[in-house]
């Protein structure tokens, strides 16, 4: 039990420390990600904003991202941090349940404090996913 408490803090952690290096100019909503993979390694991404809104990228997509860029393709948890512990928007969702299935999904606020804990299931209820289109 102390070893996954000690995985699950390091995971906050590094969430924490990639919203540090959040690109949010017009919103000044930092939010930091990261995601680990079976292997137990993990990857960071925080939310990069664009004067043209809609090119925002947000931190969970940037995580998932590095984590296919380094050749992962199976993931056990993600941590989503923010200033209040928000949940992750609808594409960033769907983008963990296309990629990820049914995983946990942990909120933080920025102090590190999980402010729910739930599966990427709960998060998406009746979600479209691969495979829907093997249907």
């Amino acid at each position: 039990m102390e070893r996954i408490n000690t995985l699950k803090n390091d995971l906050i952690q590094e969430a924490l420390n990639a919203g540090q290096n959040s690109y949010s100019p017009y919103s000044n909503f930092k939010v930091g990600a990261a995601v680990e993979s079976k292997n137990g390694k993990i990857y960071k991404g925080t939310n990069v904003e664009n004067s043209s809104y809609g090119l925002t990228i947000c931190a969970e997509r940037n995580a998932l991202a590095a984590a296919i860029v380094a050749g992962e393709r199976d993931f056990t948890k993600i941590v989503v941090s923010s200033k209040n512990g928000v949940a992750p928007c609808g594409a960033c969702r769907q983008v963990i349940w296309d990629i990820c299935g049914d995983i946990n999904v942990i909120l933080t606020n920025n102090s590190g404090t999980i402010t729910k804990e739930m599966r990427s299931s709960e998060l998406l209820p009746a979600a479209f996913g691969p495979e829907d289109l093997k249907k």
